[in-house]
């Protein structure tokens, strides 16, 4: 009989990976975690593949129940994570026996929490990809009740002196703060706006409650285009800072379409857009331009970061004699 992670308190909760990479070609949104950086690292603390699935949960509360003893490790926004009704920490692999709660409340500051199991859970897949599509209708929105499948079991684990951590991994956890700095580079319509293209970096934007995983609507002193004319529909990458005719600014996230027609006036670096995948309606956003070469050296820091972290959890698994999980 297979063991399984049984849902007792759903809150909004989606089956999620990193996405799907090169299919964009057929028309297909590359979706997956709006912040990258939070489940790549959660997964990485269970040992797991970083591209597995793990749970997303959304705001709201959540609790789920394992039939066999687990790892978990729970990353993103701050949120009190209990096991058994104790207290545990974010950001560092946890073990939970049979039986005992797991339960996720109190999101705050940052807007989405992922958790990853050790050896991951048995999820539908689509073009190579578990994440949810809503076009297509497709993926996994949990409910009470639903059990998923579990595919490793963790040996017993047990410290010597009750209520020290076993772990102490140094994962490289981002700020969370009020006012959120967004970095972009350059897009492709720059100069169409002339200096009113600066105000972008001047003033704060506020985030509308008609945001979501496509895209992040923004009110403030939004730039106006300077030239006129038609902007014929073309591929747009994820991350695009896109002025429509209105008061707000658009910013592209993952479940974005891949192609649109508004002027492009900015890109959100992919450091950046894993913070903005955090960001709450009604948080304050302000811009920070950079050069490409930087936004590169800083996503490369903290993919060596994360690197860097994979191999501290192998050696602690293997001093513990946790199996490490067969790639996916």
């Amino acid at each position: 009989m297979a063991e399984t992670l049984t849902v007792t308190t759903p809150g909004l909760t989606t089956v999620q990976d990193l996405g799907r990479t090169g299919r964009s070609r057929y028309g297909l949104p590359a979706n997956g975690a709006p912040d990258q950086h939070s489940a790549r690292v959660a997964n990485v603390l269970c040992g797991n593949d970083e591209r597995a699935p793990l749970l997303e949960i959304t705001a709201l509360d959540f609790a789920c129940t394992p039939s066999t003893d687990i790892l978990i490790a729970v990353t993103g926004a701050p949120a009190d994570l209990t096991v058994a009704g104790a207290r545990r920490p974010q950001w560092e692999p946890v073990f939970v026996r049979a039986g005992d709660t797991v339960r996720i409340g109190s999101v705050r500051q940052g807007l989405r929490v992922y958790l990853a199991v050790l050896g991951s859970f048995e999820a539908e897949y689509l073009q190579g990809s578990c994440a949810p599509d809503t076009v297509l209708g497709f993926g996994t929105t949990l409910g009470t009740g639903d059990e998923l499948v579990l595919r490793k079991a963790c040996p017993p684990l047990a410290h010597p002196y009750s209520g020290i951590p076993l772990f102490r991994l140094d994962a490289p956890v981002p700020s969370f703060p009020a006012t959120w700095t967004i970095d972009v580079t350059d897009g492709p319509d720059r100069a169409d706006f002339g200096d009113t293209g600066a105000r972008v970096f001047t003033a704060s934007f506020t985030v509308t409650p008609q945001s979501n995983h496509i895209g992040l609507r923004l009110r403030g002193d939004v730039p106006r285009r300077l030239t006129r004319g038609e902007i014929l529909s073309r591929g747009v990458p994820i991350g695009a800072v896109e002025v429509p005719a209105g008061d707000e600014l658009l910013v592209l996230h993952r479940g974005r379409g891949v192609t649109a027609g508004y002027p492009v006036l900015a890109v959100v670096t992919a450091t950046s857009l894993s913070a903005l995948g955090q960001v709450r309606p009604g948080q304050t956003i302000r811009f920070r331009h950079r050069t490409t070469a930087q936004a590169i050296t800083a996503y490369r820091a903290q993919r060596t970061a994360v690197d860097a972290l994979r191999t501290r959890v192998h050696s602690v698994f293997a001093t513990l004699r946790i199996p490490l999980p067969l790639c996916d």
